[in-house]
């Protein structure tokens, strides 16, 4: 692709402290089944104090290759939304699509994507979420349950990897300073401008008890948070299966699964643990 070639898709990545796993993230990316050039891949490092900036860095000349734009971005804060806003800022792309640096995409997937969001009407897209077995026990007792989440199975959930045309990117200005980034961009769509394609992406979770319940901790903040700043947004979820009908179904399916999924909700609701959210992987 030539430098005044304007890209179909911009694919923005924040990346803080993802050493040894933006490399296979970018390796995935650069695997898509595409056609030509058309594709930009922004990076933006933030407050990292690894080798992330490096990885990425190394693979420049593959994306070149394929004809893609790369650009690696290195913010001295550590800020998820800081690193979105600042890649948008470059990004020329018709559709923007965000990525993140732990996740690894299907090679269909954003062609899929960049299909579903032709046009001028605001849409947006993902794929279908693959939770990838943990190698810690606990973990992928936690994720044998976990997969069995309406969330995954009805609407468009988004988590990990998400794509807007410009058109739907349009409906707020900066990104807000939020833990749920992901779940605000989903909800400023209705469910009928979300678009769920057939390929898929890996999206691990977290490997430890501990882990689990750090991130499991966020995850209730951000959502309140979200309910407390844009209660207004609500409006836009999914109605999925609830209540005790499906969790008894769900708990027969696999009751081992279900008590580690309760045991880390009891603790989160008992406040064992630090605020504090790591990876833990």
């Amino acid at each position: 692709m030539t430098d005044h070639a304007k890209p179909t898709l911009s694919v923005i990545i924040p990346a803080h402290n993802e050493a040894g796993l933006i490399g296979p993230c970018l390796d995935a990316l650069l695997a898509s089944e595409w056609a030509g050039g058309g594709v930009e891949v922004i990076v933006v490092a933030n407050g990292c104090t690894d080798t992330t900036l490096a990885e990425a860095e190394t693979r420049r000349t593959a994306a070149e290759a394929r004809g893609w734009r790369m650009q690696v971005l290195d913010l001295a804060e550590g800020s998820k939304p800081g690193a979105l806003n600042a890649g948008e800022r470059v990004a020329s792309g018709a559709i923007l699509a965000y990525l993140d640096a732990d996740v690894e995409i299907a090679p269909p997937l954003l062609g899929q994507i960049a299909q579903a969001l032709v046009g001028s009407a605001p849409a947006y897209a993902s794929g279908q979420v693959i939770i990838p077995p943990p190698h810690n026990a606990f973990s992928r007792l936690y994720a044998r349950f976990y997969r069995q989440v309406p969330f995954f199975h009805h609407g468009v959930p988004g988590c990990g990897f998400f794509a807007m045309n410009r058109a739907g990117r349009a409906r707020w200005g900066d990104w807000p300073v939020i833990i749920s980034d992901d779940t605000f961009a989903r909800l400023n769509f209705a469910p009928e401008e979300r678009v769920a394609v057939r390929a898929g992406y890996r999206w691990p979770i977290v490997e430890g008890f501990g882990a689990l319940v750090k991130v499991r901790r966020r995850q209730d903040r951000g959502v309140n948070e979200l309910a407390r700043a844009y209660p207004a947004l609500l409006a836009n979820d999914d109605r999925r299966p609830s209540g005790r009908s499906w969790i008894i179904g769900a708990a027969l399916r696999a009751p081992l699964a279900f008590l580690a999924y309760v045991a880390v909700a009891l603790a989160v609701r008992m406040g064992k643990g630090s605020d504090e959210w790591t990876r833990g992987r």
